[in-house]
C-alpha cells in the first residue's frame, strides 16, 4: 500500500483522517505533528504525497510546500476561504467539510498520478532491453514490410502467446533472423 504523510494542526484530526484512509485501503498514513517532521519524513522515506491543513503550527502549508522535494504533491484540506488564499497553483485543494468518498478518491488520484509520473521517469525496461526490442522491430519491419506499430504488436502477441517477456521474444526474433 502506498504511504502518505498526514499533518493536521490537531493530532486528533490526523488520527481521524488516518482511520478513514486506511480503513478504505487508500493509503498507509504516517502522522506528522510539525512542519519540520513532515520535511524530514518526506526526504528520508521518499513519501510523495502530503495531506495537511492550511496551517501546521505557525507555518502555512504553502511555506511547507516550498521546502518539500520536487517529487511531492500536496493536498490541503481547509475551509474555502482559506483555500482561496493559497497562491501556488501546484497545491491541490479540497474544501472541508469533505465527504469520506471525496477524501479517499482525492488521495487515490494523487497516488495514481505519482505512480504514472514514476513510470514515466523510471521505465521498467533498461536501455539495453529497449535497444533489443527496437532492433527486433527494425528487423521485422525490414524483412516483413511491417510498420513500427505492426512490428510492436507482433512482438506483443508472440510474447503473450508464449508467456515470455517482450525482451525475450525480441531476442528470439533477432536470433532467428541471423
Amino acid at each position: 500500500m502506498d504511504q502518505i504523510i498526514l499533518a493536521m494542526d490537531r493530532e486528533r484530526d490526523s488520527r481521524r483522517l488516518k482511520e478513514v484512509l486506511e480503513s478504505a485501503g487508500a493509503a498507509a498514513c504516517l502522522v506528522c505533528l510539525s512542519a519540520d517532521q513532515v520535511r524530514r519524513t518526506a526526504r528520508k522515506l521518499r513519501v510523495a504525497t502530503v495531506v495537511c491543513g492550511y496551517k501546521l503550527g505557525n507555518e502555512s502549508a504553502e511555506a511547507l510546500w516550498e521546502d518539500l522535494p520536487d517529487t511531492c504533491t500536496m493536498l490541503v484540506l481547509a475551509g474555502q476561504d482559506r483555500l482561496d488564499l493559497l497562491q501556488n497553483e501546484d497545491i491541490f485543494r479540497l474544501p472541508v467539510p469533505v465527504s469520506r468518498g471525496d477524501l479517499v478518491a482525492s488521495v487515490r488520484m494523487l497516488l495514481q498520478m505519482e505512480r504514472r509520473r514514476e513510470r514515466f521517469l523510471h521505465p521498467r525496461r533498461s536501455p539495453e532491453e529497449q535497444s533489443v526490442i527496437d532492433e527486433a522491430k527494425r528487423l521485422l519491419m525490414d524483412r516483413n514490410d511491417m510498420t513500427e506499430e505492426q512490428a510492436h504488436r507482433f512482438l506483443q502477441k508472440k510474447s503473450m502467446d508464449s508467456g515470455a517477456r517482450l525482451v525475450q521474444t525480441a531476442q528470439l526474433v533477432l536470433e532467428s533472423g541471423d
